[in-house]
């Protein structure tokens, strides 16, 4: 088992402090756990396809465009019209 010096920030400290109070663990208990819950969630990010990660946000329900983007300039000048047509 190998000994490592941390040096915590007064943020980092304060959090530590209040896990092991507030949890009963030890201060290595407590890194421990924290590494092991940021190696899996970086294990659960890298097996994600793209498009997994595309579907998980929350775009809306779309449909607002005035014209497709094949067809931008006609799309700009047809708000540019209702704009002046107020």
């Amino acid at each position: 088992m190998a000994t490592r010096t941390v040096r915590l920030d007064d943020e980092a400290e304060e959090a530590l402090t209040l896990i092991t109070q507030s949890t009963g663990l030890s201060i290595s208990s407590a890194l421990k756990q924290g590494l092991i819950a940021l190696k899996d969630q970086i294990m659960f990010h890298e097996q994600q396809a793209p498009y997994e990660i595309y579907e998980s946000l929350d775009l809306g329900d779309g449909g607002e465009s005035i014209a497709p983007s094949t067809e931008s300039k006609r799309g700009v000048q047809d708000a540019i019209r209702r704009k002046l047509n107020r």
